[in-house]
């Protein structure tokens, strides 16, 4: 009951109005910035690590077809040199940590099971690489036509799953890439919500002016205009507890004073000009 008897004897300055309308126009539009600002961030953020990832994976996988081209170009200049010095040699251990951090950088998705195949088709190709030895030692074995029946379809095959392999990270760079510019127009929403709403209360803070002020005071002007000017009485009233219905209140007062100060001085002269003719 206090705070209801307390709400109605409560009156908001017109100051007070129009500064409230005003600060919560501001206040949308600030907390709309900050949103808009901490989406784009967290969006960047996000997404560049996703794309920097994809471009360190297609450097690997890109190292992982030379290291594969390497090798099987030596193995061939080895079949064709008849004065052998060394066997060609392959980081194995560089290639398997290549292909796990592959296989690490992609939890989900298509890059996993394809650098499963790489991996299998790579097994399969230095098992069969490993016979290089024994094959250039042999006097019954032709090494050309080893090489090209028996380990050259399988370094085909390890080749075609490399490819496939750098393909698949490429489709996720351009995924990436799009959920980037999504993300980007996505961030901006909340800025453009915010401008609509606030174009909206502004136009509805100037129907307010105009309804509740600019078009009292434009009426209290025709109103004091009458009065001074054909002596008709001043009876503009509206609704209002600030300080504009304060001047209203005061201005009916002040011209009901006058009006009746006029009386008084014309029932004077009045009775003036009677004592006079009398």
């Amino acid at each position: 009951m206090r705070l209801r008897n307390w709400w109605r004897e409560f009156r908001l300055s017109l100051r007070m109005k129009i500064t409230l309308s005003m600060s919560a126009i501001a206040v949308v539009l600030l907390m709309s910035t900050v949103i808009s600002f901490l989406e784009y961030r967290h969006m960047s953020n996000y997404v560049s690590g996703m794309i920097a990832d994809d471009i360190r994976n297609i450097h690997v996988a890109q190292r992982l077809v030379d290291a594969v081209d390497t090798y099987n170009l030596q193995v061939l200049a080895v079949i064709g040199d008849d004065n052998l010095s060394s066997l060609p040699d392959f980081d194995r251990t560089g290639f398997m940590n290549h292909c796990d951090s592959l296989r690490a950088g992609f939890g989900e998705g298509k890059v996993v099971p394809m650098a499963d195949s790489v991996l299998y088709a790579y097994s399969a190709y230095m098992l069969a690489s490993m016979e290089l030895e024994d094959v250039l030692q042999s006097n019954f074995i032709d090494t050309r036509d080893w090489y090209f029946t028996r380990l050259q379809p399988l370094f085909g095959r390890l080749r075609s799953y490399l490819d496939r392999l750098g393909g698949e990270i490429y489709e996720d760079l351009q995924q990436n890439s799009e959920t980037f510019d999504s993300g980007f127009y996505r961030s901006f929403i909340p800025g453009a919500v915010a401008v609509a709403v606030g174009i909206l209360l502004v136009f509805l803070l100037m129907s307010f002016i105009l309804v509740y002020y600019v078009n009292p005071i434009y009426k209290m002007n025709r109103s004091l205009g009458d009065f001074l000017k054909y002596r008709h009485r001043y009876t503009y009233t509206f609704d209002s507890s600030d300080q504009l219905g304060d001047l209203n209140a005061g201005l009916t007062e002040l011209t009901e004073e006058n009006r009746t100060l006029r009386r008084r001085n014309a029932a004077l002269r009045e009775n003036t000009r009677a004592e006079d003719e009398s």
